[in-house]
């Protein structure tokens, strides 16, 4: 391992660059669903009640981009205008610097959204493609009185949120003397599932489509208004006994139909009706549930499970506004559970099989998802973190007390998260909305907050926290 000081290092701020002090020269190209999120980093933060050691912290770094040189390369256009890293150890940022202000107690009612940037080594969104741009920053804040801030910024075009955290899971097993597993980076496993559709249609199915000339660039100027203060994280949680009533409530509702359904499938059609509710739509308007999916178990035996890549894929289950209010949260969490049922290995086989095409074809700059195209009007778009091991990221001084991450501009995006280990099993819920409704949430507050907790029992619901 390698780390080299940057000239503008001084007394409370050190830039190094950290490197694994071996590059392999391979060139990993990239695959149609790291090149369908595109080059742009995602953004996570850790706050951790002790101290952390920022030298021993780029040591174990050094050591464990061993087995991950994707993220110590750079990223390069390919002739055909694909992408890839060149796996050449040009090395990780690492920022530490002291803060002034004492560790915030952050959690549920108090996030760290307003003012996050500061505990991240901020890049250029689009600055990567052919650039001495790294793909993996981190920056470690000390607190005055004690306690560190750990920022990491991984550029989503080499990982989804499964492989991030598998990655710093990897890393604080390596810093604590542990073991971790070997990462699967070879795409060529994602090449191989391509299977054309029965009937020769080339279609990526009802959420994949090639956009109009110019409607991908309205939807970016709308993206860019709505982060102009268009759209407000709204956050709260669910204890661990809520959602028991939850799942307890669907499972009677489908007494006698051998459908069975899961505490998140209970949980998100609890979530999509309340919105739904909140959205105030016609009895006839359709609504969507975009519901974002990890695919590597619905294609064992192909992808591995430690595939290390993008492996994301949704499926949008949908019914009208008033069957969206009037059937019971059984019949809705079946729907979810449908939903997700629908992600098969012959899908994703002719989901790959389109993009590879679209790519051959010069056309994939234009593919989108219908699920974001529809953001702003029908998708309530939901991405399940509750087993990411976001409180397991442990190096050294023990768990991180509180996990959080900017606000999405993206509106109607819900995020479910889980709680810190002493919450035993609850959720915490991320829901980025219009400023209309935030304004209703606002002006209502705890009457939408028992909506939100109307399975919580007696007692005063959970807040809300904007």
């Amino acid at each position: 391992m390698t780390t080299s000081p940057a000239a503008t290092e001084n007394r409370t701020k050190r830039s190094s660059t950290v490197r694994a002090g071996e590059a392999s020269g391979d060139r990993l190209r990239l695959s149609v669903y790291d090149m369908l999120v595109g080059p742009i980093a995602t953004p996570r933060v850790f706050f951790y009640r002790e101290t952390l050691d920022g030298e021993a912290l780029r040591a174990s770094l050094g050591r464990v981009l061993r087995d991950f040189p994707v993220l110590s390369g750079r990223m390069q256009k390919d002739p055909d205008g694909g992408l890839s890293v060149l796996c050449n150890d040009a090395g990780v940022r690492f920022v530490e610097t002291y803060a002034s202000g004492p560790m915030p107690d952050h959690g549920p009612l108090r996030t760290a959204k307003k003012g996050i940037e500061r505990y991240l080594s901020m890049v250029l969104p689009f600055w990567v493609v052919d650039r001495d741009t790294p793909l993996f920053t981190v920056k470690l804040t000390h607190m005055k009185g004690g306690g560190s801030v750990l920022g990491f910024m991984m550029n989503h075009a080499v990982a989804d949120g499964t492989s991030y955290m598998r990655f710093l899971e990897s890393w604080s097993r390596e810093h604590r003397g542990l073991d971790h597993p070997a990462p699967h980076f070879d795409r060529e496993v994602i090449a191989a599932l391509a299977v054309p559709s029965a009937d020769g249609a080339r279609t990526g199915g009802a959420h994949l489509t090639v956009t109009r000339r110019g409607r991908k660039s309205a939807f970016v100027s709308r993206l860019l208004l709505a982060s102009a203060g268009g759209v407000t994280t709204v956050t709260t949680r669910f204890s661990a006994a809520e959602l028991a009533a939850m799942k307890d409530a669907a499972t009677a509702d489908l007494a006698g139909t051998q459908r069975w359904v899961s505490t998140n499938d209970a949980l998100t059609a609890h979530l999509w009706k309340v919105l739904g509710t909140l959205r105030g739509r016609p009895d006839t308007a359709s609504e969507r549930l975009g519901l974002i999916a990890d695919f590597r178990p619905f294609v064992s035996g192909v992808v591995p499970d430690a595939y290390w890549g993008n492996a994301i894929t949704n499926t949008r289950p949908g019914m009208t506004a008033a069957e969206l209010r009037s059937r019971s949260l059984g019949e809705v969490a079946a729907a979810v559970r449908a939903g997700y049922a629908e992600n098969t290995k012959e899908r994703i086989g002719e989901e790959v099989a389109f993009l590879d095409a679209e790519r051959e074809a010069g056309r994939f700059p234009r593919v989108m998802t219908t699920m974001a195209l529809d953001s702003f009007d029908t998708t309530i778009a939901l991405n399940n973190w509750s087993k990411l091991p976001f409180y397991d990221i442990d190096f050294g001084t023990g768990a991180p007390f509180w996990y959080d991450f900017p606000s999405i501009p993206i509106p109607w995006t819900v995020h479910i998260a889980p709680t810190p280990p002493d919450q035993d099993g609850g959720r915490d819920v991320y829901m980025a909305l219009p400023r209309a409704q935030v304004r209703t949430l606002r002006e209502r507050e705890r009457s939408w907050a028992g909506r939100f907790h109307r399975y919580a029992g007696s007692g005063e619901p959970f807040p809300l926290t904007f």
